[in-house]
C-alpha cells in the first residue's frame, strides 16, 4: 500500500514539472532554441525579419510597410558584438541610411502632410537624449567639418518641412541607433579610449542635410564625451560613394536596363494601372502626371505618421490605393531578384565602397591604423546595392534609420588571424553573404575568415559579369 501510495505522489510530481515546463516554454522563460557556447542562439535566416510571433504567414504589403517606417522602439533585438570568448574586437564599421524624412515628392493638388520638422523633447516618438542633443548642436560650429557641409543645419528646425527634411522621428531613430552600439561596442567592448580623437573616429556624409543630421545624431549617443570639435566630417560627392573611383560605363548600362525592367514590369500591371487612373480622377491631373509625382513616397509619410491619405472634393485616396502600389514594389523586388540586371549594377556600383572597407580593414588588421570606428552616413540607393552585392538579396529594402555593420576581430591563437560580422538592422547576416555562405560554421573556425571577404572584394565578386577586376568588368563590351 505505502509502494503505491508513493508511485501516484512521484506519477502526480512528474505531471506537474512537465505543464509547468511548457507553461514556461510558452512564456519564453526557458529558450526553445539550442544555444551555443558563449550563449548565442542558434538561428536560421532564410529572411532578414522581425520576431516571428508578429510576423505575417505570407509576405504582407502592409506589415512590410510599418517595417520600412521603423517605429523606435526601444526593446529593438540586436546582436552586434557578439563573438566566441577570446576573439578580440579590432574596428566596426557602419553605414546607415538616413531616417525618417519628410516627402521628396508632393501629390498635385493636394495638401502636403501635417508634420512639422521641429525638434520637441516632450512629444513622441522622444529620446532621453533628445534635450541634450538639441543644446549641444545648437551651440556646435561644425568647424572640422568639409566646406559642403558647414553650411548645412545640424539639426532639423523648421515648422514648415522642407522637402526630405529629416523629421523628429528621423533624429529619434539614430539616436537609438547610437545608444545600442554604444552598449556593445564603447560600454562592453572598450573599441573607444575614453581620451578618442579624430584619428579613432573616420565619418562621410553626403551633402544633404538630413544624412549629415542622421550621422550627428549617432555620434551623439554613440560617442563617449560627444564633442563636435573633435569630428571630422567628409563630404561624399557621391550616394554610392564611389569617391574617385566612378568612372565605370557597364554600371550606367546596367542602371538603364533595370529602370526598363522596372518600367516593363509596371506597365503590365493592369491592377497597378487602375488604380493611378482612380487616384488621378480623385486628384484631378492626367494619369502620366501622377505616375511622375511618385505618389508611394508621400503616402509612405501619411502612413509612418498616422496621418489620413489626402481628400479632394472628388474622394479620397483610400489604403487600398496604398495596398496595391505596395504589392507591386514587392513583386518588383522579386522580379529584380531573378533577372540579375540589379545585382550586376550593384557589384559595380559598390566596389569602390567595399574595396575602402578591405583597405581600412587591412590596415588596422596590420597595425597601421587607429580609425577603430567609422561611419558612412547615406541614403537608400547607397544601402540596397551594398547588400546586393555582397549576396543579402533576400534583406529587406532599408528602412529608415537601416544600419550595415562589418566588424574585424581577431582570433584567440595568433594576431594574424582576422575574421569579419556582417550585420543588418541588428541581425548576424554574415552566413547568408556570398563569401561566407559554404563556410562551415561548425568546424574549428566558427567565425568568417577575414581573407573570404577580402577574396570577394578583390576578385571574385567580378565573377557573374566574366571579368576578374573592377576596371575590366566596368570596361567590358556588351555584344
Amino acid at each position: 500500500m505505502h509502494f503505491r501510495n508513493r508511485f501516484l505522489f512521484l506519477l502526480a510530481l512528474a505531471a506537474v514539472v512537465a505543464i509547468l515546463s511548457l507553461s514556461l516554454q510558452f512564456l519564453h522563460l526557458i529558450p526553445l532554441m539550442p544555444q551555443k557556447e558563449d550563449g548565442i542562439s542558434i538561428r536560421s535566416h532564410r529572411r532578414i525579419m522581425p520576431d516571428l510571433l508578429t510576423e505575417p504567414p505570407v509576405l504582407d504589403p502592409i506589415y512590410e510597410a510599418y517595417a520600412y517606417c521603423n517605429i523606435p522602439n526601444s526593446t529593438e533585438h540586436s546582436v552586434e558584438g557578439h563573438a566566441p570568448p577570446d576573439y578580440k574586437l579590432l574596428s566596426v564599421q557602419v553605414m546607415i541610411r538616413h531616417g525618417d524624412r519628410y516627402p521628396l515628392y508632393a501629390i498635385p493638388k493636394t495638401k502636403r502632410p501635417a508634420i512639422d520638422c521641429i525638434l520637441v523633447p516632450n512629444r513622441e516618438p522622444s529620446h532621453q537624449q533628445l534635450g541634450s542633443f538639441i543644446h549641444h548642436m545648437s551651440k556646435a560650429d561644425g568647424s572640422h567639418m568639409d566646406s559642403t557641409l558647414k553650411s548645412l543645419p545640424h539639426y532639423p528646425s523648421h515648422t514648415v518641412c522642407e522637402m526630405g527634411e529629416l523629421t523628429q522621428t528621423g533624429v529619434v531613430q539614430h539616436l537609438h541607433n547610437g545608444q545600442v552600439l554604444r552598449e556593445t561596442y564603447v560600454d562592453k567592448h572598450k573599441l573607444l579610449p575614453k581620451d578618442w580623437t579624430t584619428k579613432h573616429v573616420y565619418i562621410e556624409s553626403t551633402g544633404k542635410s538630413r544624412t549629415l543630421q542622421s550621422g550627428l545624431a549617432l555620434l551623439f549617443t554613440l560617442l563617449p564625451e560627444f564633442d563636435l570639435k573633435k569630428i571630422a566630417v567628409r563630404h561624399q560627392w557621391s550616394t554610392i560613394f564611389c569617391s574617385s573611383s566612378c568612372d565605370c560605363p557597364l554600371r550606367n548600362y546596367y542602371l538603364e536596363e533595370e529602370q526598363r525592367r522596372q518600367y516593363n514590369l509596371r506597365i503590365k500591371d493592369k491592377r497597378l494601372e487602375d488604380t493611378y487612373i482612380d487616384m488621378a480622377k480623385i486628384v484631378g491631373i492626367p494619369t502620366r502626371q501622377l505616375r511622375a509625382a511618385n505618389p508611394i513616397d508621400s503616402l509612405l509619410c501619411h502612413f509612418c505618421h498616422n496621418i489620413s491619405f489626402p481628400c479632394t472634393q472628388n474622394g479620397c485616396i483610400n489604403f487600398e490605393h496604398f495596398r496595391v502600389i505596395k504589392t507591386h514594389q514587392l513583386a518588383d523586388e522579386r522580379d529584380r531578384q531573378e533577372k540579375k540586371l540589379y545585382y550586376k549594377y550593384s557589384v559595380l556600383a559598390t566596389h569602390p565602397f567595399l574595396n575602402q572597407t578591405v583597405t581600412h580593414m587591412q590596415q588596422i588588421a596590420q597595425g597601421k591604423s587607429e580609425g577603430v570606428f567609422a561611419l558612412y552616413s547615406a541614403h537608400d540607393v547607397t544601402v540596397s546595392p551594398v547588400l546586393n552585392a555582397m549576396g543579402l538579396t533576400e534583406a529587406r529594402f532599408p528602412r529608415f534609420a537601416a544600419r550595415i555593420v562589418f566588424e574585424l576581430w581577431q582570433g584567440p591563437n595568433s594576431s594574424t588571424e582576422h575574421f569579419i560580422r556582417i550585420l543588418y538592422n541588428g541581425d548576424d547576416v554574415t552566413f547568408q553573404t556570398s563569401f561566407c555562405q559554404s563556410h562551415n560554421r561548425w568546424s574549428n573556425l566558427p567565425m568568417c575568415p577575414f581573407k573570404h571577404f577580402v577574396n570577394f572584394v578583390q576578385k571574385d565578386m567580378f565573377s557573374i559579369l566574366n571579368s576578374t577586376n573592377y576596371y575590366d568588368a566596368c570596361h567590358r563590351r556588351i555584344y
